[in-house]
């Protein structure tokens, strides 16, 4: 299943994720992802296992247009000359000479001139086709408000937060008045259970409602959430190392959840974000170095 974004440009909906990824499992994941049938790969400067995907891509035999490369840059590479240099960092560790889809990892609104700045080498890697696509993560309305206002190019994508327990209707609309497509980070809700993200969480691959609709058509809860976010026009990155969990993520497409039950998922929205507040400066994260090589 393909989407198609506001340049034109055509990507696969499901990608697979590899936040927290250890390095030495990362290449072993996306070789297995290559083999199951994803073409889409999502990881970012700031994950450290940029390397570990390039070589995962190279061992599947794959030629390089049939995998949609996707990656982010940190904030500590913000600001004009800094983000240019940062697209060479990635494009060295990943062993390719362009990608798919180019993003701002942060909106820092602590520091948003240089966000605006890193923004606008987005758009000179655009325009001299270094990249494909550009776009952002973890941007609210406001934030897109003020970078629509400082440059030229409307974002492809805004990756953000987005799973039953979390749904962020308000961005979901503003990205979609503006033709951005929304891309689903944790999109089976992994923030509401992967270890040291707080306690007195919910986790939503255990709701009930969810593991209902799922004994219906004999599917798991996680295939249940990506049905849900692909019949809304999402693209979702689901992040797993196990082979056979990658395998069982990528078998969404062979059933369709009725309109009262795509309802039904909605209202399980608690408005309760558990990832990172957008808004919130976090300088010894945000100062984090990442390496030439």
């Amino acid at each position: 299943m393909e989407l198609t974004l506001n340049n034109g440009v055509t990507m696969p909906a499901l990608g697979l994720g590899v936040f927290q990824s250890a390095p030495e499992q990362t290449t072993a994941a996306v070789r297995a992802a290559l083999t199951t049938g994803y073409r889409h790969i999502d990881t970012a400067a700031a994950y450290g296992n940029e390397r570990e995907v390039g070589q995962g891509i190279r061992s599947s035999g794959l030629d390089r247009p049939e995998v949609f490369i996707e990656t982010k840059v940190w904030v500590s590479d913000y600001g004009y000359g800094q983000t240019l240099h940062a697209w060479d960092k990635a494009t060295g560790k990943l062993g390719v000479d362009y990608l798919d889809l180019f993003i701002l990892h942060q909106p820092a609104p602590d520091r948003f001139e240089k966000t605006i700045a890193a923004y606008k080498a987005l758009e000179t890697l655009l325009a001299d086709g270094r990249v494909r696509a550009i776009g952002v993560s973890n941007f609210m309305p406001h934030h897109l408000k003020q970078l629509l206002d400082a440059t030229d190019v409307v974002p492809a994508v805004n990756q953000i937060e987005l799973h039953p327990y979390f749904t962020q209707p308000d961005v979901q609309a503003d990205d979609a008045q503006h033709g951005i497509l929304t891309q689903a980070w944790s999109p089976i809700g992994g923030i509401t259970f992967y270890p040291g993200w707080g306690q007195d969480r919910r986790n939503v691959m255990e709701d009930p409602t969810i593991a209902t609709i799922a004994r219906a058509y004999g599917k798991s809860p996680a295939q249940v959430m990506l049905r849900w976010h692909l019949q809304q026009g999402r693209s979702a990155i689901p992040k797993s190392t196990n082979p056979a969990r990658i395998a069982e993520n990528f078998d969404a497409f062979d059933f369709e959840l009725s309109a009262e039950e795509l309802t039904v998922i909605d209202s399980l929205n608690t408005g309760n974000r558990t990832g990172p507040d957008p808004d919130e400066a976090r300088e010894e994260r945000f100062a984090m170095v990442i390496p030439e090589a």
